[in-house]
């Protein structure tokens, strides 16, 4: 008798201890859900930074390896347009210059980029390198000439847009 009022005693404290088990379970696998699904957020939204930072970069090496003297102006207001900055501040106050020596010079460029990658990249800057050619052709050379670039950018996020501030050739 005494074996049975010991066993009806225990059966609901090992349930107890069963439904503790599990909801401390629950919690457990409920936390690491959360913290599973924020590391994912937190990827996504580095991947599409980072996509949009190298769009930026690519529009902005294309855009200063692509200029044609029959509409300088368009092209040059292309450049300043993803430029900030020193970037931007240098290259309109070359303009007016540049604008004379590619009407003289029936320079024509056009650009391809061939490459580009994220050397560092944070929520508000970025610096990527890229890899451009294009074929130049002028009077001196009608044929045209090909150029290769090697390009190290910077770029800034200002009002939502990845803006180039710095332009450096690198080899």
């Amino acid at each position: 008798m005494i074996r049975v009022l010991l066993a009806r005693v225990a059966r609901p404290l090992r349930h107890r201890g069963a439904v503790a088990v599990l909801g401390v379970l629950a919690v457990v696998l409920t936390a690491a859900s959360a913290w599973l699904g924020a590391q994912i957020y937190e990827r996504h939204e580095e991947d599409r930074r980072n996509q949009d930072i190298l769009a930026a970069a690519r529009q902005s090496a294309l855009n200063f390896t692509s200029l044609d003297h029959r509409h300088y102006g368009r092209d040059s207001e292309n450049v300043l347009n993803g430029a900030t900055g020193d970037f931007k501040k240098q290259f309109a106050a070359q303009t007016r210059e540049l604008t004379k020596i590619v009407a003289e010079n029936k320079s024509v460029s056009e650009g391809q980029v061939l490459d580009a990658g994220i050397v560092r990249a944070d929520d508000r800057s970025a610096r990527v390198l890229v890899v451009a050619d294009s074929k130049v052709t002028n009077v001196t050379a009608p044929e045209g000439t090909s150029r290769n670039y090697r390009l190290q950018l910077d770029l800034v996020l200002e009002d939502g847009r990845w803006l180039t501030s710095n332009v450096e050739f690198v080899g």
